[in-house]
């Protein structure tokens, strides 16, 4: 239902930790969303304070209209829910999935709070492109050492998520 990246992967080591996102596909027929959380205990919990904004740029395959818009219900304001960078995926269609990334920038600091940045496209059910920009910041200092992804419904059906670190420590 679930992938999670623990602290065997995110340790320290690198500055910036850069999950990509090839073509994520829901095991589910519904429209649902793509979301992400993370752990300061090594993954034995999830629900770190996260603050956000989200803006989606769409055009449908109609050509019949496209646009801008500020979507301030994927926002957070220090919730401990799970970020969604991605929303309303198709499942029914076999050709509907998400690409992406997402940037976790200095995850092992004791000193700040944890910023990142995602940036993900994917085919929505009118069907239409919708490319997401969301960025925000994980309101804790103590140090992120796990990430968990998942839909808000369903399994993760098929994709790859790969994870990069950059900068060394």
């Amino acid at each position: 239902a679930s992938l999670s990246f623990n602290s065997t992967y995110i340790n320290g080591d690198y500055q910036i930790y850069k999950f990509e996102f090839i073509n994520i596909h829901p095991s589910v027929a519904s429209d649902v969303d793509f979301s992400f959380q993370g752990s300061t205990n090594g993954g034995s919990s999830y629900g770190v304070a996260i603050t956000s904004t989200y803006f989606t740029d769409y055009h449908p395959e109609s050509d019949a209209y496209s646009g801008v818009s500020y979507d301030g219900g994927m926002d957070l304001a220090q919730s401990t829910s799970y970020q969604n960078i991605c929303d309303n995926i198709n499942g029914s269609h076999n050709d509907a999935s998400m690409c992406g990334f997402l940037n976790l920038l200095n995850p092992s600091s004791t000193t700040f709070v944890k910023h990142f940045i995602s940036r993900t496209t994917h085919m929505e059910q009118a069907p239409r492109t919708m490319d997401n920009y969301i960025g925000g910041y994980m309101n804790t200092t103590s140090a992120i050492n796990a990430i968990q992804f998942k839909f808000s419904s369903g399994n993760i059906d098929a994709g790859t998520i790969k994870l990069y670190g950059l900068g060394a420590n």
